[in-house]
């Protein structure tokens, strides 16, 4: 009988096995089914089709006229009175002689003297008009470092195809290739079918407030609305991303905000040689390294989900089947962006101390220590939350938080990938660039476009240069340059862009 019991009881044990198996393997086949369902349903999100732009002659001029811009000194500094107003001056007055047509063609006024506002009357007056922006103030040259530089950064100096000089990326070529190509324009007799404003800031790399934002001001005083705004920000990554080698084109829809909050650690002071158990540049160093041991929570959302939706579709298969199936994989593509600074920095507010001022004598006690650390706020963050979590992780209400000066700005918006603006942009790089495709992207920067949030919903950051991760490190750095081709192809890319209505 017991014999029959334990027979019994192994057989529905196995029955039970099978059961479960049989339920197991039907719960992964239909798992299975949904990833690849989703996973053949993500198509390509690129324009096709189209003919391959026009190929016209850009004159080596514009490459000496590069040249010459970038020889005007015109560091931006966010004292006003301390700008060398001579050379911004000099600027306007080189642009002014450089490109006639223009000067004659366009209405022109100068902004707070030296940002700089044009418009160019379409013949379409039903069409909202655009906007195309950058700036041609610069950020000064670190001291020390001007012998690094194989060519002085102020000189201009063209060699071995690529024009040097603090400005060739950071942003004169936005400035001066916008204008070859209206000029090239005036002079075939072209008039767009919309209008288009040119504005050019003076002070963007001390966040913009007497030119960039005035721009603004002024044309939403006016009662102005853009059908869609192009600022500096993104680029053609050439050597593109991880699993995929084919060059991007990477416009940005949405920029991150910007705040630097200052932190402030008061000791009693007095002599080295009786200190107390931690002075106040320990707890100011505490307060530095919990906030970088416990960064802000990462998330896959809103630009950087536009990014992966037209990235997906031409990766490798088991890349595809990740990106198609977010809901599933959502973690392990966030783990592996955190890798990178780049992507770690497309996943979350980041963290950075940047400034640090304690102690004047070694053997006396500050009663003082500062620092100053600076955020990239990612959408759907804000100032205010910024501030509310850099409390809560230093856990000290004795340091004092507060914002440094006036740099507290909330991320933008996320403009639309199927706007007309976009749509445009678009379709301006595919005829251009044939071998790059586009993909949306968060801008981790901030620029002057952040100021037209009032004028326009669709707002886009994009320079038409390409860039490997090594050629990003010339951005405020040493040895900033372009190659001179490239140079050519920004004109060309603001003709066609112009002329692609």
């Amino acid at each position: 009988m017991i014999d029959l019991f334990l027979h019994l009881t192994v057989f529905l044990n196995q029955i039970k096995m099978k059961t479960t198996f049989t339920f197991l393997a039907l719960v992964l086949l239909i798992l299975a089914g949904i990833l690849l369902i989703n996973t053949y349903r993500t198509t390509s999100r690129q324009i096709s089709g189209l003919d391959k732009a026009q190929r016209i002659t850009i004159s080596d001029s514009v490459i000496s006229h590069l040249s010459k811009a970038i020889q005007f000194r015109t560091v931006s500094n966010a004292d006003p009175s301390m700008i060398d107003s001579a050379q911004f001056s000099k600027f306007i007055d080189y642009i002014s002689i450089t490109f006639p047509l223009v000067h004659a063609n366009l209405s022109f006024e100068r902004v707070n003297s030296y940002a700089l506002l044009y418009e160019w009357k379409g013949k379409n007056t039903s069409l909202k008009p655009a906007l195309l922006m950058g700036h041609y103030d610069v950020v000064p040259v670190i001291q020390g470092t001007e012998r690094l530089w194989e060519h002085k950064p102020f000189n201009g100096e063209i060699a071995n195809g690529y024009v040097y000089g603090r400005g060739a990326l950071d942003d004169k070529t936005t400035v001066m290739a916008v204008l070859e190509a209206v000029e090239y324009l005036l002079k075939t007799g072209y008039q767009p079918e919309r209008s288009f404003y040119l504005a050019f800031g003076h002070d963007e790399e001390v966040l913009g407030k007497y030119g960039g934002k005035e721009i603004a001001s002024i044309l939403e005083k006016r009662n102005v609305t853009l059908e869609y705004v192009l600022d500096e920000g993104g680029m053609i990554k050439q050597d593109g991303v991880e699993g995929l080698k084919t060059p991007i084109a990477m416009v940005g829809v949405a920029e991150k905000g910007y705040v630097t909050l200052q932190l402030t650690a008061m000791g009693e002071g007095g002599h080295s040689s009786m200190p107390p158990p931690q002075t106040s540049i320990g707890d100011l160093a505490e307060a530095i390294d919990r906030l970088q041991k416990n960064p802000f929570p990462s998330r896959l959302e809103g630009a950087a989900e536009y990014m992966l939706d037209y990235l997906a579709p031409e990766m490798p298969f088991t890349t595809k089947i990740a990106m198609s199936n977010r809901w599933l994989f959502n973690s392990a593509i966030i783990r592996n962006m955190e890798k990178t600074n780049s992507g770690n920095a497309t996943v979350r507010t980041t963290t950075a101390p940047t400034i640090l001022d304690a102690g004047l004598k070694e053997n006396v006690l500050p009663i003082d220590a500062t620092a100053k650390v600076n955020f990239r706020i990612l959408p759907g963050d804000s100032v205010g939350g910024v501030i509310n979590y850099v409390k809560k992780m230093i856990k000290n209400d004795s340091i004092n938080v507060e914002i440094v000066g006036e740099s507290g700005t909330d991320p933008s918006f996320v403009s639309d990938t199927a706007s007309v603006g976009f749509k445009l942009i678009h379709t301006a790089v595919k005829r251009c660039f044939p071998d790059v495709m586009v993909a949306p992207y968060l801008v981790v920067g901030a620029t002057d476009s952040r100021y037209f949030k009032n004028l326009s919903l669709n707002i886009y950051r994009f320079m038409p240069v390409r860039f490997t991760d090594e050629d990003l490190k010339r951005f405020h750095g040493t040895n900033e340059r372009i190659s001179t081709e490239d140079f050519k192809n920004v004109v060309r890319f603001y003709v066609e862009l112009i002329r692609s209505e």
